[in-house]
């Protein structure tokens, strides 16, 4: 990684230096602070938390790639994980 700043002022890793990871991940410090925020988003999404339960026994996605466009938030990173629950790659 390229030294731009001091240690304490990287806040993430450039997009030049992100390019020669095998994974994509800009900050793993606020792994934890994302996983606080898919758990709330969860919390206001019963009613896909009521398809997780319902269908993902039956994976009815099974098989199915999906693509999706939408802005990252919370609620699409749920969306995100029900799919894969359900089946979907």
């Amino acid at each position: 990684m390229t030294d731009r700043f001091d240690d304490e002022q990287k806040p993430f890793l450039f997009i030049d230096d992100i390019e020669k990871l095998s994974y994509k991940i800009a900050n793993i410090n606020l792994a934890e602070l994302g996983r606080k925020e898919l758990s709330m988003a969860d919390d206001e999404m019963a009613g896909v938390m009521l398809l997780r339960e319902i269908y993902t026994p039956k994976q009815p996605l099974k098989g199915v790639r999906l693509a999706e466009c939408l802005h990252l938030t919370a609620q699409t990173g749920v969306m995100i994980e029900t799919f894969r629950q359900l089946g979907a790659q």
